[in-house]
Order: structure tokens, then sequence, then C-alpha cells
């Protein structure tokens, strides 16, 4: 696996719930038409995955329709106070 490189000038790192140095990196590849998904441990690439640029938008989709479902879901800070 290869060790972490400096993202490229679109992208960004999420971590992972979990700790124990897990994250998730985002980089777009403008010159390729990708995206690259990335899940990451202590500095080591475990995997990865190319999304055509073409298929981003159905990804947003389905992520905002979850995070739509989970708003509509969660409780009110009223009825948790």
């Amino acid at each position: 696996m290869n060790a972490a490189r400096p993202l490229p000038g679109v992208g960004s790192i999420f971590l992972d719930a979990r700790g124990d140095e897990r994250a998730l990196r985002v980089s777009w590849h403008s010159e390729a038409d990708l995206v690259v998904l990335s899940l990451w441990r202590d500095n080591v690439c475990a995997a990865s995955f190319r999304l055509a640029i073409d298929e981003v938008p159905e990804l947003i989709d389905m992520l905002r329709t979850g995070l739509d479902r989970a708003y509509r879901h969660a409780p009110t800070r009223s009825e948790t106070a």
C-alpha cells in the first residue's frame, strides 16, 4: 500500500468516528475526469475507489437523501432536553 501524499488542489480528509487513525480522503482529479475516494489507516492507503465525474451527482443525491431522512427522524432539541 502507498504512504500518504499531499492532496491535489481540490480534496478533503474526513476522520472516521471510530478513531484508530482511520480516514476517508476525497480528491478531485480533473485531468482524469475522476474523483478518488480512498480509505487510510495510519497514513497508509488501504483501499481506493475511482468514481467517474459523471457519476458524482448521483452520489451527492444519495448522500443528500440520507441526510434529509436523518434530520427528519432525529429528535428535536426540545424533546431531548
